[in-house]
């Protein structure tokens, strides 16, 4: 029997507020998708004015970055022509998503969900993923004294 750690929805609202905060700091209003372990949505939130196309995009991202254990610009660094991971983007459907913005939430070395945000630049995206995991650990270090 497997005993799986994931985030709950105050962690998944947490990951959230960190990279809302960073979104509006930068102003880039952001679609935020939070997922767990699998890759599964937890929660989600498109902030006003975050693009229509990019709902899907950080969904994909943050189920990349979870299931996959990776984050996406590691996936974009290789997946060139000549590599072996060349086309890994068209696996699952498209939905291995291979541009910057999709990180795993790990706790304790362990990956627990996938935060995926999407709407700026891929910088921008990969900067307010990290404040999102970021705010979650030192809330999480916060609680625990």
């Amino acid at each position: 029997m497997l005993s799986i750690n994931r985030l709950n929805q105050r962690e998944a609202q947490c990951l959230i507020e960190g990279a809302r905060n960073k979104a509006v700091e930068i102003g880039v209003p952001m679609c935020i998708a939070i997922t767990d372990e699998s890759g599964a949505l937890v929660a989600f939130e498109r902030m006003d004015g975050g693009k229509v196309t990019s709902v899907t995009i950080a969904q994909d991202k943050a189920f990349t970055a979870a299931a996959a254990r990776k984050a996406t610009h590691e996936y974009n660094e290789v997946c060139v022509p000549g590599s072996l991971v060349f086309g890994i983007h068209t696996a699952i459907g498209g939905r291995l998503c291979v541009v910057g913005g999709g990180l795993p939430v790990a706790v304790d070395g362990e990956v627990v969900g996938g935060i995926g945000i999407s709407s700026g630049t891929p910088q921008q995206d990969m900067l307010c993923a990290q404040a999102g995991i970021d705010h979650f650990l030192q809330s999480r270090a916060a609680e625990q004294g």
